[in-house]
């Protein structure tokens, strides 16, 4: 086996990306003069214009990568399968 490490992939708070995607917005510098200024990639700050403007306040959730919908959505498979099984196992 291989002891080659990946790289690990640096992690940008909510409100660093936010800044960012209003900084491309309003200063009217192209979008690869501010990802250099910031030392990220032009295509990461055009992903996050991307997800602010299709999930404006639910973008952006955390380490979870889930907005509060997807959470709720995992929970309630997770219960419903919990349910099932729950049927299944009582006596007819």
């Amino acid at each position: 086996m291989s002891n080659i490490q990946k790289p690990k992939q640096k992690v940008y708070t909510a409100e660093f990306k936010r800044e960012a995607v209003q900084l491309l917005e309003s200063s009217g510098k192209s979008g690869a003069v501010i990802a250099e200024e910031l030392g990220i990639s032009d295509g990461s700050l055009y992903t996050w214009r991307k997800q602010l403007t299709q999930q404006g306040e639910e973008a952006f959730p955390g380490k979870g990568h889930q907005t509060p919908t997807e959470e709720e959505f995992r929970q309630l498979r997770a219960e419903n399968e919990r349910l099932k099984q729950e049927r299944d196992i009582l006596p007819l």
